[in-house]
């Protein structure tokens, strides 16, 4: 078997528009497209030993067992991969369990699509799935251990932490959106101008000079001093002579703590001699120059969270520890409280593992024991020096027993340090007394503490800490989205793109738009070439100037890795035509549309998708959305409008030469197709179908009739405002026209232009397209053979798989099959294939030249166009 490609899919996407984690391996089975499963002796047994917990896979028999059965009947080798690699990820803690194995259009060739947690996961798994299945047909021994560890790892080395997991949980629980900005934990929640960002628990509002306050434990412990709040007694010290000093003052036992740092590095506890504080200096000075150190305070050790200076949570937190039951070694009763099912690798659950590391070691020694050591019943034994949960600790809620005074306390802390999400860790006998009463003290100041003892405590209520995170960034009233409208369909959606953009800049909005030429914030370029994709997309909801965001979102990126958002305000499908189909498992038409169709289905419940009428595959998405539904069509008399008026809905229309709006039997006639500059006069009917949309998107978001028509009216074709679309170049004896025209729709839509246009003779200069069927190639050529006089072949820049020669032959069996005595000359060069035309123009002509490589042609012809000027 081999595998041909594996892609993430990361938003909506062609196979779910709910399920946006989904990988797609596109899997050749070679030979064992020839052996269904029960034609390999032992594979059912082999398989069942292996997975024996697969028995709960129901598959489409929909029972237990279910899946079991189809591979005792036989059933074919990517189906059981499909269901290999959803088991293995469960056996490595993830719990997944959408899948889908489905015919790629070639023999023995299958998408399998399954769902993952983490991609970098959900990549290995699909590798390992398939080793896995060689194994098992092999009859080879396979143990799936090393697979499951290195899943685990690849987890923790890159998911969200838990404190951070939390906080994206609660804003998606909430409907708001959100971008991971780095392979860390470096997060928007939002978008444009409305977004906020999160870092672990640090957010886009946390005081920069209270996280530096925090981070220095000396500048802390100053300024908690000096407003009267209990802390130890200690000094800072740099030098053992320094240290001398600071132990004669505060004496025995101490905590000797680096000046900076986290996590419980560097620290020492309970210090109760010279030798040992000489031990904990140094450990400490490998974390941080200064050190401190403090009078040991006796108690338990507490952590209230405050969240926008209000307490949310407090914690008791336990260090690593084992309790002996007389017959247990250390090493056995670790092993014992490992077993907890709570317990797991890193943060993949509730509680971390106890690992027995150098510090443990170095503990047992201290206390005179070893790992073979027998504990009296009872007796506790602590394994680590701080009580983090990442080290093995436990934590219990004690949210509801914290004395006022002390809930008063922390939040003065928060305000006196300045963070707005704040840890305040105290040592005290009694959390329910004042801490001067006990004479408990305040040992630390965190900047982005950690919520996971909160979230799921050992013992105690769960508190949803991420919550207060969330109120505190969007209180009641604030709006994390901007408005989306997206645009997909084979022809037109780029002119669309850019009308909209257009209209909306016009209403004042600052605007990101996507378009296949490039991505373009508040007008100006930023990126270029086809940018059509999620990278696109997200590029422009990431920026933090843009309120508005026009996104043209085309085949490729969707199948390639899904949609780069997970909801639109407006969706609009200009059309549906047979293009780049061969391509990624789309053979049909109908697959193109399926494609296409997640754009409408993405809208929110209270938006709009905006369909053709005119075109039966756009057309018949209306029945998988759950928006509101407005259409647009040519035809005032087309049944389906007029059953959508009937009803009350709303629809644009080209109607006794009039763009008009209407909603349901009433009409509001915007302007005359014939002012509206980008329709040519209204010769140019796509343009007008292209105009449909955006006036219905400029209706939907308030604008008035008068705005959309000076709107409208006001967009001039160009090659500023659209390049290489319809632009016109007039030179003293001939006309160039260049346009995108690139398929067979396309060309058609151009046809009914031209046949409108003044000039003779008409000369075309078209190409073949690598990654198109040979088919559309030579219908390319029928077609400019009825459209021209005269046709230029030239070559495009990007042969995508095909000979230069394939691709000419193509074209030139098309336009022989029209006409066989058609005038053709054959220039591969986009840029000879010009001069050419131009150079040797007779009076009168109309030149027509499609490129795909635009800003090339744009610059040639109107290079030519400058040098005419000047003569």
């Amino acid at each position: 078997m081999n595998i041909r490609e594996i892609r993430a899919l990361r938003g909506p996407n062609y196979w779910s528009v709910n399920r946006h984690k989904l990988i797609v391996m596109v899997l050749d089975l070679e030979d064992m497209e020839q052996r269904p499963t029960n034609t390999i002796d032992g594979f059912l047994d082999r398989l069942q030993a292996l997975f024996p917990t697969m028995y709960e896979h129901r598959c489409s028999v929909g029972t237990a067992g279910g899946f079991f059965e189809r591979v005792k009947e036989g059933t074919w080798m990517g189906h059981v991969i499909e269901h290999i690699a959803l088991e293995l990820q469960t056996l490595a803690g993830m719990d997944v369990g959408f899948g889908r194995t489905r015919d790629y259009g070639e023999e023995g060739v299958y998408n399998v699509v399954f769902a993952y947690m983490e991609e970098e996961v959900g990549k290995y798994t699909a590798k390992a799935s398939v080793r896995i299945a060689e194994a098992l047909i092999a009859g080879t021994e396979y143990s799936l251990d090393e697979d499951i560890q290195e899943m685990r790892e690849l987890r923790e080395r890159y998911r969200l932490g838990p404190s951070t997991g939390s906080i994206i949980e609660e804003a998606e629980s909430r409907g708001i959106p959100w971008i991971r900005l780095n392979k860390y934990s470096l997060c928007q929640l939002g978008y444009g101008v409305n977004q906020k960002r999160i870092q672990a628990t640090v957010t886009s509002q946390t005081s920069n000079i209270g996280v530096d306050i925090a981070c220095d434990k000396e500048d802390t412990k100053y300024l908690l001093e000096q407003a009267e709040v209990p802390v130890p007694k200690g000094e800072i010290v740099r030098t053992e002579a320094g240290l001398e000093d600071a132990v004669r003052y505060i004496g025995y036992p101490l905590v000797v703590k680096p000046i900076s740092g986290n996590h419980g590095r560097g620290i020492s506890t309970n210090v109760q001699n010279w030798e040992d504080a000489k031990v904990a200096f140094e450990a400490a000075k490998e974390v941080s120059r200064s050190v401190i150190i403090e009078k040991y305070i006796t108690g338990e050790d507490y952590r209230l969270l405050v969240i926008n200076y209000k307490l949310v949570a407090a914690a008791k937190r336990t260090a690593a520890h084992v309790i002996g039951d007389g017959k247990s070694t250390v090493q056995e009763l670790i092993d014992i409280v490992n077993s907890d099912p709570r317990r797991g690798y890193g943060h993949e659950e509730v509680l971390t593992m106890i690992d027995v590391n150098d510090l443990t070691m170095s503990i047992l020694k201290e206390e005179g024991k070893t790992l073979d050591t027998v504990l009296e019943k009872g007796e506790m034994l602590k394994l680590k020096d701080t009580a983090n949960l990442s080290t093995g600790g436990t934590a219990e809620d004690v949210t509801d027993i914290v004395h006022p005074y002390n809930i008063f306390m922390a939040e003065r802390i928060a305000k006196i340090v300045d963070l707005d999400i704040c840890g305040i860790d105290i040592m005290t006998t009694d959390i329910g007394q004042p801490l001067p009463d006990t004479e408990g003290a305040v040992l630390e100041v965190n900047a982005g503490p950690g919520f996971r003892m909160h979230l799921a405590p050992t013992e105690g209520l769960p508190r949803n800490v991420a919550g207060h995170v969330i109120d505190m960034l969007y209180p009641p009233g604030a709006t994390s989205r901007i408005p989306i409208v997206a645009i997909t369909g084979t022809n037109g959606k780029t002119t669309t793109s850019r009308l909209i953009a257009h209209m909306v800049r016009m209403k004042g909005y600052k605007v990101g738009y996507t378009t296949s030429d490039g991505v373009y914030i508040q007008n100006r370029i930023l990126m270029t070439g086809d940018c059509t994709g999620p990278a696109s997309a997200e590029f422009v909801l990431k920026d933090p100037t843009v309120n508005f965001a026009v996104l043209e979102s085309a085949r490729g990126g969707l199948l390639r890795a899904g949609l780069g958002f997970k909801q639109c305000d407006i969706g609009i499908v200009t059309n549906v035509a047979p293009d780049h189909l061969g391509l990624r498992g789309i053979h049909t038409i109908e697959q193109l549309a399926r494609v296409k169709g997640v754009i409408p289905e993405t809208v929110a419940p209270d938006g709009y998708a905006i369909l053709n009428a005119d075109d039966d595959l756009v057309y018949d998405m209306r029945s998988g959305i759950k928006s509101n539904l407005a259409l647009f069509s040519l035809d005032e008399n087309n049944p389906r409008i007029k059953k959508h008026a009937k009803q009350g809905g709303l629809y644009a229309l080209y109607e006794s030469g009039y763009i008009t709006i209407c909603k349901g039997e009433w009409k509001m006639r915007v302007t005359k197709a014939i002012n509206v500059p980008l329709t040519f006069d209204a010769k140019a009917t796509f343009m007008i179908q292209n105009v449909l949309p955006a006036v219905l998107t400029g209706y939907i978001r308030g604008f008035s009739i008068e705005d959309i028509k000076v709107s409208i009216e006001s967009f001039i074709p160009s090659p500023s405002q659209t390049p290489g679309r319809l632009n016109m170049f007039e030179f003293k004896n001939f006309t160039v026209l260049l346009d995108y025209a690139h398929n067979p729709a396309g060309l058609r839509a151009l046809q009914q232009m031209i046949e409108k246009m003044n000039g003779a003779p008409k000369i075309g200069m078209i190409a073949g397209i690598g990654d198109r069927r040979p088919e559309d190639n030579h219908e390319v050529g029928a077609v400019a053979a009825e459209m021209f006089d005269e046709i230029i072949i030239r070559q495009d820049k990007h042969l995508r798989g095909k000979t230069e020669d394939e691709l000419i032959n193509m074209i030139h069996g098309g336009i022989k099959s029209v006409d066989p005595n058609k005038k053709v000359t054959i220039i591969p060069s986009e840029h000879e294939a010009i001069t050419h035309a131009i150079t040797n123009a007779t009076k009168g002509s109309l030149l027509v030249f499609c490129s795909d490589v635009v800003p090339d042609a744009l610059n040639l012809v109107m290079s030519f166009k400058e040098k005419e000027s000047e003569v």
